[in-house]
């Protein structure tokens, strides 16, 4: 089967979208299938070599200069071209955090609605490669974001759409009025565009089918899997020091503040000798003084010494820093659809600790591997923590079981032959 894999990009930090998306796409690949995935905005961030051979479509810089200036809807390749250099989006990218509200509201609706907006140009030149060098049996976006394709794609081509449903409500909740009420009730429209939707977990699936009523024949879910062999031979030394650790986006909206919260009560009541604090994950320029805020809270309370921050890391020393970990905790403040460092925490066979609320419930239901406490409560985070921390003998064996539930549940092969099986039923292959 011939498919195409449409995956908006970020252009210089990991995402656990762009991860689950480059995994699936390498995935299918080796099932036998005719499977590629084309960057959209901004070029896509993996832990493992991108194949570049497919072109950038809707390149960031075209696209908001298109909506701002009617003079760019018409100008000549060339030039669309020099703007859609990677290297030059990737620079854009970095200031990512200076567009303001109302832009990314224009922005997101222009796409949802891309057949009647003033992207034609280039949702013209998208139609033409598709038809014409690599004709698809199946196109497949990344989340619904992307939905406003869906319609012109199907028309064009005469092929089904499948659009996967990963996190699209916070950012969408995110937006100024009237935007976010503007962009809901677009995606609403476009539902009956899209062929089939799989979610990422049951939570998510129901959430959005709720939120878009999205008819029960379109709603699938196939949990998201990663590549283990990594994994497998992990050597996870002891720590030399307890330690939390905390690995995602470096965001207010994860709960970073929550964690450092509960290490400090930790910290502050001596419960634990030499307990120590490691954060790490993707951290752009715009939240580089949130994280200021960050580490002068932990110095004000006198222990800078124990709080460690790895920004930006890559796959290697992902690995390492999780094979150092006592426990591990993301203690996100919104509905998460489905969390990667949760699996790859217990794939090491480190124990999490998850507010009960979201994905993470189900996701501790299937591998048994952490504690779920209340959710925005910093006394039973901490209690919480404290529980795996005051056992280690407990922990480990907490942690093993996790393991084996990440390996049985949440491996690559496994999400592959299941969205196979969607594929199949929506295109009859």
């Amino acid at each position: 089967m011939k498919i195409i894999q449409l995956t908006a990009g970020t252009g210089n930090f990991y995402c656990g979208t762009c991860l689950r998306d480059h995994a699936l796409v390498k995935g299918l690949a080796n099932l036998g299938h005719d499977a590629t995935i084309v960057p959209m905005y901004l070029p896509i961030v993996a832990e493992t070599p991108v194949d570049s051979s497919a072109p950038l479509f809707f390149g960031g810089i075209n696209v908001y200069l298109r909506e701002k200036l009617s003079l760019f809807r018409h100008t000549p390749r060339w030039l669309d071209s020099f703007l859609d250099n990677r290297t030059l989006l990737r620079l854009a990218a970095r200031n990512a955090g200076m567009t303001k509200a109302r832009d990314l509201g224009e922005l997101a609706l222009a796409v949802l609605q891309v057949g009647d907006s003033r992207q034609q140009k280039e949702l013209d030149r998208l139609i033409d490669w598709l038809s014409s060098h690599q004709r698809p049996d199946v196109v497949c976006l990344s989340n619904a974001l992307l939905s406003g394709f869906a319609g012109p794609i199907q028309q064009k081509l005469g092929v089904p759409v499948i659009c996967t449903l990963q996190g699209e409500d916070a950012f969408l909740d995110s937006l100024p009025p009237p935007f976010d009420a503007k962009c809901w009730d677009a995606l609403r429209a476009n539902v009956a565009e899209i062929a089939a939707f799989v979610a990422v977990s049951d939570y998510y699936g129901e959430t959005m089918q709720r939120r878009l009523d999205i008819p029960a024949a379109k709603a699938n879910v196939v949990r998201n899997g990663i590549d283990l062999s990594d994994f497998e031979h992990l050597d996870r030394q002891p720590a030399t020091a307890p330690t939390i650790g905390y690995l995602t986006q470096i965001i207010p909206g994860k709960g970073l503040e929550r964690l450092i919260d509960a290490f400090l009560v930790l910290k502050q009541a001596n419960r634990i000798a030499k307990l120590r604090l490691h954060v790490a994950g993707s951290l752009v320029l715009a939240e580089k003084p949130f994280l200021a805020r960050m580490k002068q809270k932990v110095a004000d309370a006198g222990f800078a010494s124990d709080f460690e921050v790895s920004p930006n890391i890559e796959r290697d020393d992902k690995l390492a820093f999780l094979a150092s970990l006592s426990v591990l905790s993301v203690p996100a403040t919104y509905g998460e659809s489905f969390g990667l460092y949760v699996i790859e925490s217990l794939a090491t066979g480190v124990p999490v600790v998850q507010p009960r609320h979201a994905a993470f419930p189900e996701l501790l239901a299937l591998t048994g591997g952490g504690i779920l406490c209340e959710p925005d409560d910093t006394a039973a985070l901490a209690e919480a923590l404290g529980t795996l921390l005051d056992d280690p003998q407990g922990a480990r064996a907490l942690g093993a079981e996790g393991r084996r539930g990440a390996f049985e549940h949440f491996g690559l092969p496994r999400m592959c032959l299941e969205f196979v099986d969607v594929l199949e039923q929506t295109t009859g292959h």
